[in-house]
């Protein structure tokens, strides 16, 4: 029961983040998954490992702490006959003499209480992963019926949301798309990654259970087509043009994870769905922010993606090589927008992660992102080449579709969404990896039916 209850725990958590992670406006939701996160992290920290990490687990975890390395380097003052000269500070610095202040000792982020909040929002996915590769407090099948669970339970509450209409009391935050089926979420893009990631994970049950006896796997191919018409439903009353885009490749992915195509043909479909996918950014590139449809607006569209992007950039070349401090984009962009303007919408991302990154981390901070791509490039070609788990090949899916999303957006700040990655990330890190029995014991039992391993 112990063993259980052990490998619960992750998915269970998992599932907790799928429901009250789905946006930084849910600050009470928010706070109680840093504190089970925080839990999570210490009991990984302190148990002793069941077996030792792989070589790639392990680069895994030092880019994790380099990144964190990076926010914390942010916080440390540093004299005022330095920090002045560190990029874009020299404004601020003339300031204190404009109001006849002396120039105090202060640390890199422009704004150190938001880089300490950007920071507590990282700890839900550190634990998902601590959770995974550390205590091994998982399977692959519960984390898979967790995601799945979590989807159909967003979809359910999005059709209460619709059928309410914009002022329906189902809608759980205050700043939300209001008339769209956006789930446990405030942002309907950010619903549509989750409706569109759980694809593969739907297809990676029936890779599982494939060579079954007939009977079984008939029907586990109708309980699979139920739940994926469920999801097609999400995606026709969320009406994200993000979801729409995403499907398709996705979808193409996900038909690979479910067969047994041979290492050619994967690898020529993976070419094929890696086109796609570049095609679907395209076109979300090409549409008005926050649309539905590639209407009119498409011009305006990019016209505003770009001056977003190009403001950022020219922040990014001003604040270079130390950025502005994590979690610091909305207040610092603001400086750099065009005061001339009587009417300036309220920017709170890029809408391009990659860019965001380098803005408030600087150089180091695109050095650990850099190694992070290089990493995942290489951990997803392996998964998706050797014989990998059916849920290590659907994780190569639904992380590449969540990295190209955030070249057009931000998916990863919530909660919700970099659990997801980070359990991705953990069943990339040792595809061939899973919790199981005890050898012994399974054998004293020969199994007459299906046996998830």
């Amino acid at each position: 029961m112990a063993r259980y209850l052990r490998q619960a725990t992750v998915p269970v958590y998992l599932f907790l983040c799928l429901l009250l992670g789905g946006s930084v406006q849910g600050i009470w939701f928010n706070m109680l998954l840093q504190l089970a996160g925080l839990a999570l992290i210490a009991w990984a920290a302190l148990a002793s490992s069941e077996r030792d990490l792989s070589r790639r687990s392990r680069q895994l975890i030092l880019i994790i702490l380099a990144g964190l390395g990076v926010i914390a380097l942010q916080q440390i003052p540093l004299p005022a006959s330095v920090w002045p000269k560190l990029g874009g500070r020299e404004q601020l610095a003339h300031s204190y003499s404009l109001l006849g202040l002396e120039v105090p000792a202060l640390p890199l982020s422009l704004a150190s209480f938001e880089s300490l909040a950007a920071l507590l929002f990282l700890i839900p996915p550190i634990a998902i992963v601590c959770g995974m590769l550390r205590l091994r407090a998982y399977r692959s099948l519960w984390l898979g019926v967790a995601m799945i669970g979590g989807t159909i339970a967003g979809v359910l509450l999005g059709v209460l949301q619709v059928s309410g209409g914009p002022q329906s009391p189902w809608y759980l935050y205050q700043d939300t798309g209001r008339g769209l089926a956006v789930g446990f979420f405030a942002n309907a893009n950010h619903m549509a990654t989750l409706l569109v990631v759980s694809l593969p994970f739907l297809a990676a049950f029936l890779g599982v259970a494939r060579g079954a006896a007939v009977q079984r796997y008939s029907a586990l191919i109708a309980l699979v087509a139920g739940i994926a018409l469920v999801v097609l439903v999400g995606l026709i009353l969320n009406r994200s043009l993000a979801g729409y885009a995403l499907t398709i490749p996705v979808l193409a992915g996900s038909a690979l994870v479910a067969s047994s195509a041979d290492r050619r043909l994967r690898k020529i479909a993976a070419m094929g769905s890696i086109a796609m996918l570049g095609a679907a950014v395209l076109v979300l590139w090409l549409s008005p922010i926050g649309s539905r449809s590639l209407g009119t607006e498409a011009a305006a569209s990019v016209q505003s993606r770009q001056e977003i992007l190009a403001t950022s950039i020219r922040a990014t070349e001003d604040l270079f090589p130390f950025g502005s401090g994590a979690g610091t984009f909305r207040s610092v962009y603001q400086l750099y927008e065009d005061h001339d303007r009587l009417e300036k919408p309220i920017v709170n991302h890029a809408h391009n992660d990659y860019v965001e990154i380098a803005f408030e981390t600087g150089l180091p901070g695109v050095l650990v992102l850099l190694l992070f791509l290089v990493w995942w490039a290489s951990a997803a070609g392996n998964a998706w080449r050797s014989g990998a788990s059916p849920f290590a090949r659907a994780s190569v899916v639904a992380s590449a579709a969540i990295l190209a999303h955030s070249l057009v957006d931000f998916p990863l700040r919530t909660a919700a969404i970099s659990a997801v990655f980070a359990m991705c990330l953990a069943l990339l890190a040792e595809p061939r990896a899973e919790p199981r029995r005890n050898r012994d014991e399974a054998e004293l039992r020969p199994a007459r039916h299906l046996v998830w391993e």
